[in-house]
């Protein structure tokens, strides 16, 4: 199992307990406010919890928090930014820049300063950021809210590509149609608990 999570228990409730294998892609819903966002932290040992978090059948108090956070790596839906200029934020550029087009961006952008690029150009950037530094699992935090229809789309087809290629995602989303593309799991949140919703081929 990619991920093993029990009893995790925090700020929004618990305990929440689940499994992701590698290649699933597992999304949450649920009204606003009710803890979604602070789960993905608590997950990414952003936020204090208790219980326990296995990746790969290794515990996650057994590693440094960074390394951690390296390999399951939390994407707010609005990522902060330390350094003036894209580039700067990108490690390898080169994958960047390859990528980059993929999630409709041009990759000249890597080199403009943070603070001119658009809510939603800033929100891809984040995710690519991620993405070039290939955790096992990505936590995303409503990943196209930003964004028009033809930016979500291209978003979810590399989410779903990343999927196949084995990395695991959670997903927290209020986008009905985006949960029935991209989800292999869905659950609701509701007051600390966690309920299955489907389960999709």
């Amino acid at each position: 199992m990619l991920l093993d999570i029990r009893d995790l228990t925090g700020a929004p409730g618990g305990p929440f307990s689940f499994t992701l294998a590698a290649g699933d892609c597992l999304v949450i819903s649920g009204p606003s406010g009710i803890g979604k966002s602070l789960l993905l932290r608590m997950i990414a040992d952003l936020d204090d919890n208790t219980g326990t978090i296995l990746l790969n059948g290794a515990a996650r108090d057994t590693m440094p928090a960074p390394h951690w956070r390296r390999q399951v790596m939390y994407v707010a839906a609005e990522s902060g930014w330390w350094a003036d200029k894209v580039r700067e934020h990108m490690q390898p550029a080169a994958e960047a820049a390859a990528l980059a087009p993929r999630l409709g961006l041009r990759a000249e952008l890597l080199d403009a300063p943070v603070a001119q690029l658009s809510t939603g150009e800033r929100q891809r950037m984040a995710l690519l950021r991620a993405i070039i530094r290939k955790p096992a699992v990505l936590l995303l935090d409503e990943p196209t809210s930003a964004l028009d229809q033809a930016s979500t789309l291209a978003v979810e087809t590399l989410l779903t590509e990343l999927a196949a290629a084995g990395t695991g995602l959670v997903v927290v989303s209020h986008n009905e149609q985006q949960a029935e593309r991209i989800a292999t799991r869905r659950v609701q949140m509701t007051h600390g608990t966690l309920t299955d919703l489907e389960r999709h081929a």
